[in-house]
């Protein structure tokens, strides 16, 4: 009986070792700060992978990748393309990547976490495609006819052309499959969910950013901005973007923005009868505008910058503007109020003044 006394007493010290070591680590997650990478990695896969449906091969093909990730009650998804330059650390020196800030956006973001289920990452490399599903996001390997996309591509360098080219390509593919889609750059924070400050309507065809827009002007004077944009798949949208498409060998030297403007300019929408909103950058922002508003802000752009380094920079600058903001209780103070956003509203009788930090890092990336 005394042996067995033992035993049991073992097996109880046991017991309660391994509930204390698991206690442990539960507080050390618990307090790890909201920016440490492993932190976010273990809340965003805290599901399985058949309840999230991050499941696919390398061979999968891209309608089926597309309707397990599109919302099932109107086939809309959220694509953004990726290189290994914006995965890895070691394209410069420190600790965050572009992925990672993007990512990190959905986060923070209000009401922005749920929209990682909608996420279509398409890798152009290997590198990216690994790690894209070590995170087990929705992952799309890019056929790429054996270019090497995986480095840095400096703003308007040939390599960064032939990457927007093929983009270009495989949009055009994602609205023949019937798909809706709002294409985002990963170098564009999600600080709120841009559907609340999308049109609903059915018969606008094409709803894209804009760098900068007098708001006294007409909308059609909008610089365009193909970092963000949503389109409804339809036959008009499809003739668009197969007329894009079909010029870039006769554009040399032109990014497939400019060519885009270009088509613009000849009456491509009118041609089409393609109905297109521009879309205010009060709420769709980006470091080439000078109008910003923390309290109605949906999406902040790190546009008229050169290298990923100082996008970073400047992104991460941001993102700890949209915190300080959270913290002060201004975000909570315009809810209960019913001001959120509305541009221009106060917080009870209080005029906010509140503005990002200036994007000091990109506008220093010319001169280098």
């Amino acid at each position: 009986m005394a042996d067995k006394a033992k035993v049991l007493s073992g097996y109880n010290l046991c017991a309660v070792a391994s509930g204390m070591a698991f206690v442990s680590l539960v507080l050390v997650i618990a307090l790890l700060p909201s920016t440490t990478p492993i932190s976010r990695f273990m809340i965003w896969s805290s599901k399985s992978q058949n309840e999230h449906n991050f499941v696919g091969e390398e061979d999968e093909t891209l309608d089926s990748m597309l309707t397990r990730t599109a919302r099932s009650q109107n086939r809309t998804l959220i694509v953004a393309v990726v290189n290994k330059a914006y995965v890895e650390n070691e394209v410069y020196s420190g600790s965050a990547t572009m992925l990672g800030t993007f990512l990190e956006s959905f986060w923070l973001g209000e009401n922005t976490r749920p929209l990682l289920d909608n996420l279509l990452l398409v890798a152009a490399d290997q590198t990216t495609y690994d790690k894209c599903r070590f995170l087990r996001l929705n992952c799309y390997k890019m056929e790429t006819d054996g270019v090497d996309f995986g480095g840095e591509k400096l703003y308007m360098s040939d390599d960064f052309i032939k990457m927007m080219w093929s983009r270009t390509q495989l949009l055009l593919n994602v609205l023949k499959l019937g798909f809706n889609f709002i294409f985002t750059d990963t170098d564009v924070l999600w600080l709120r969910n841009p559907f609340m400050n999308l049109s609903n309507d059915m018969n606008i065809d094409f709803q894209i950013s804009c760098d900068d827009l007098n708001p006294n002007s007409s909308f059609t004077d909008c610089q365009i901005n193909t970092g963000f944009y949503f389109v409804r798949s339809n036959n008009r949208t499809i003739a668009l973007f197969d007329k894009w498409h079909s010029m870039k060998d006769n554009s040399t030297g032109k990014k497939e923005q400019d060519v885009l403007v270009d088509l613009i300019r000849d009456n491509i929408f009118d041609k089409l009868n393609l109905t297109v909103r521009y879309l205010d950058p009060l709420y769709f922002n980006g470091f080439c505008s000078g109008r910003r508003d923390i309290r109605v802000v949906t999406t902040v752009h790190a546009n008229c910058c050169r290298s990923i380094r100082a996008k970073v920079s400047d992104l991460t600058a941001v993102l700890r503007d949209w915190q300080a903001y959270e913290r002060s209780g201004l975000l909570r103070k315009n809810a209960v109020n019913g001001t959120a956003g509305t541009p221009g509203a106060g917080v009870g009788n209080e005029t906010v003044s509140y503005d990002w930090s200036e994007p000091v890092s990109c506008k220093n990336s010319w001169s280098k």
